[in-house]
């Protein structure tokens, strides 16, 4: 009999040659499998099954993980504001986790022997992989064809165009990994420090003139509205901000850091939708936490993003990061206005009930109500002691 192995597929470049070589040059029964985590419409979907059999492939499923990736992941990202090094919503990062572990589920549901990915041995992904493999299928081989083989794009365009597999091989000159939460764009200009990715290899182009005002509703920290129509599957609603927001080619950019395998990586995205709803919800938090809510939930938002980056997702430290930020979210609940344009949006405001910049309390730059200006006088005298301790010990030793 013939081993049983499941391949994680996209229909991109990697894992098509891995469909045909694993069951053309090695013999095995290929069965794939697509974990969809928002990025594949319908008839992406239907295509990628109908390629993926014309592979070799002896199954295909469809494992549809779009929900489990908002809720496990999504919505603690946006109560973190994660934006790995301050640009990039880690797309593909976080939903990577998720796609392994439908895999590897997949696979121990049809007694798989093996499971195999796509991934090269210069980046992320295969750790994410591989990681998510071991722990909860030890048993199960990995096989990995594109990493072991360091193979090119070149050379396995040329290997499928010489199996008799037609595509189009264009589109395969960059890595492209589309889901939810953003796409990300590889290849070509981004293997380069001086260079930047062209308009047309972006996926979205700008449509939309002029300016246009959204408004997002939050309610504990989650979208709840978007211009005024009210969402209860957030996954519809985030879908309705990128149809949105999109259209002005918002949110693309650069993202440079470093891998988990300890080299400099370059990638580029765009993700309209997230980095609108990130910097609404960051807004909407600068006016309804407390300074000290605000600092603390940073540190742990930081945290929790590089170690989902960086494929820890299955720690249970995890777990307490998302304890603690969902608690800090009790109050993020109003509106926020944003005002798109091509390439840009502006923060405009927000409204709340848990807004604390109060007028009762005074108004910053204009008037004090809550206190006089002889407590101003006294408060100042007592913070600054220690300073002015400092420097009269400096003064005695001589040192001023």
């Amino acid at each position: 009999m013939k081993e049983k192995v499941v391949l994680a597929f996209s229909g991109g470049l990697d894992t098509s040659f891995c469909a045909k070589y694993l069951s053309e040059e090695k013999g095995y029964d290929v069965y794939t499998a697509v974990a969809n985590t928002g990025g594949f419409s319908p008839e992406n979907l239907k295509k990628i099954e109908e390629n993926a059999y014309k592979l070799g492939a002896v199954k295909h499923v469809t494992l549809d993980v779009t929900k489990d990736y908002y809720e496990k992941s999504i919505k603690y990202m946006v109560f973190g504001n994660v934006l790995r090094n301050g640009t990039y919503p880690i797309s593909v990062s976080s939903e990577r986790i998720f796609q392994a572990i439908a895999i590897i589920e997949y696979a121990k549901s049809i007694g798989a022997d093996c499971v195999a990915h796509g991934s090269t041995g210069a980046g992320n992904d295969q750790i994410r992989f591989d990681l998510t493999f071991n722990v909860l299928a030890p048993n199960i081989k990995i096989i990995t064809p594109t990493r072991d083989m360091v193979l090119t794009r070149d050379y396995e365009i040329n290997y499928l165009k010489e199996h008799g597999f037609e595509a189009d091989f264009k589109k395969m000159e960059y890595s492209i990994n589309k889901g939810l939460w953003g796409t990300s764009i590889g290849g070509k200009e981004t293997l380069k420090s001086d260079q930047t990715l062209p308009e047309e290899a972006y996926p979205s182009q700008l449509t939309a003139k002029g300016e246009e005002m959204l408004t997002l509703d939050f309610e504990k920290g989650e979208i709840a509205a978007v211009n005024g129509e009210k969402f209860k599957d957030k996954v519809k609603a985030i879908q309705k901000v990128e149809a949105i927001a999109s259209r002005y080619a918002i949110g693309r950019d650069m993202h440079i850091g470093d891998t988990i395998i300890g080299i400099k990586g370059r990638v580029g995205f765009e993700a309209a939708a997230p980095i609108v709803i990130i910097n609404a919800h960051k807004m909407l938090e600068k006016h309804t936490l407390t300074k000290w809510q605000q600092y603390w939930k940073d540190q742990i938002g930081n945290w929790y993003g590089m170690f989902l980056h960086e494929a820890e997702y299955l720690d249970p430290v995890m777990r307490d990061c998302e304890a603690f930020l969902t608690n800090s979210q009790e109050n993020v609940t109003g509106k926020v206005f944003i005002k798109l344009r091509p390439y840009n949006y502006v923060l405009v405001g927000i409204e709340s009930p848990f807004d604390l910049m109060k007028s009762e309390f005074g108004e910053y730059g204009e008037t004090q109500t809550a206190f006089t200006a002889e407590d101003a006088k006294g408060f100042t005298k007592i913070y600054g002691n220690s300073i002015k301790i400092f420097h009269a010990v400096q003064k005695k030793n001589g040192k001023e």
